[in-house]
C-alpha cells in the first residue's frame, strides 16, 4: 500500500462507516499529508468537521491533538511551556497539543491573532520555538483547522498571509437528504458510534513511501 492512490482508497474505506458524504475533504487531507500541507474547514457547526480530522488521524494511526482555540487563550496553550517544579527545583517542558502528527485548531478564527500567530512556525517549519529553545514536531505534521463562516461576533479573522498557510480550503456543506437519512440510519444501528470505531489501516512507512512517490510525480512544461 505505497502508492498515493492506494493510501487514500484505504484511509475512505476505514472511515466510510463514520463519515459520510465527505470524500473530496477526506482527499484533500490525504494530498496535504502527503506533500507536507495543511487544510482550512470551513462550514456552520454540525457538519462533522472535527469528527472528518479525527477520523482521518485514526486511519492513519497518528497522533491527534484538538485545541480548541477561544478568545483568551494565549500561545502557550498552544505550543507549551516550561513548568517550575518545586519538588526538583527546575523547570520541566510542558509540550502543547501542537506536538501531535495532526492538529485540530477548532474554530480557530475564535483566537486572538497572537495565539493564531502561535501556529505558524509549526505550519511553516515544522518546528516549535519556547522560551529560545528551537524544538522539531513530529512527522508527518498537519494542521487542520476549522472555523464558522456564519458568526461576525467574538471572531478574529484570519489576515491574508496566515490563510495561504493552507494548501487546501474546503466548505463542508450541510448534508443533503440521502446523506442526512443515512447518517440517521447508521446512527440509529449504532447510537455510540464515533471516529473512536475507525481502525488503523496505514502504517508510517505506508505514509512515507506514498510521499516520496508524490516528489517523483513529472509536470512537463505546458
Amino acid at each position: 500500500m505505497s502508492s498515493p492512490e492506494a493510501v487514500y482508497d484505504a484511509i475512505r474505506e476505514a472511515t466510510s462507516d463514520v463519515v459520510v458524504g465527505n470524500d473530496d475533504v477526506l482527499e484533500g487531507l490525504t494530498i496535504a499529508l502527503l506533500t507536507d500541507g495543511h487544510v482550512l474547514l470551513e462550514g456552520v457547526p454540525g457538519v462533522a468537521k472535527t469528527t472528518i480530522a479525527n477520523a482521518f488521524a485514526r486511519a492513519l494511526g497518528l497522533s491527534y491533538g484538538r485545541i480548541q482555540m477561544t478568545p483568551d487563550m494565549v500561545p502557550a496553550d498552544v505550543s507549551g511551556t516550561n513548568v517550575y517544579q518545586q519538588a526538583t527545583g527546575e523547570f520541566q517542558l510542558r509540550k502543547g497539543p501542537v506536538f501531535s502528527n495532526v492538529v485540530v485548531a477548532d474554530e480557530i478564527n475564535r483566537a486572538t491573532p497572537k495565539t493564531q500567530s502561535a501556529l505558524l512556525e509549526a505550519m511553516e517549519e515544522s518546528t516549535v520555538t519556547i522560551e529560545g529553545e528551537t524544538l522539531r514536531l513530529p512527522q508527518p505534521f498537519m494542521v487542520v483547522a476549522t472555523q464558522n463562516p456564519i458568526e461576525m461576533e467574538g471572531v478574529f479573522e484570519l489576515p491574508e498571509a496566515q490563510r495561504d498557510r493552507f494548501q487546501l480550503k474546503y466548505t463542508v456543506e450541510v448534508p443533503g437528504r440521502a446523506d442526512e437519512r443515512e447518517v440517521l440510519d447508521r446512527f440509529d444501528d449504532a447510537p455510540g458510534l464515533d471516529a473512536d470505531a475507525v481502525p488503523q489501516v496505514i502504517e508510517p512507512e505506508d505514509v512515507r513511501t506514498a510521499s516520496e512517490a508524490v516528489t517523483d510525480v513529472f509536470v512537463a512544461d505546458p
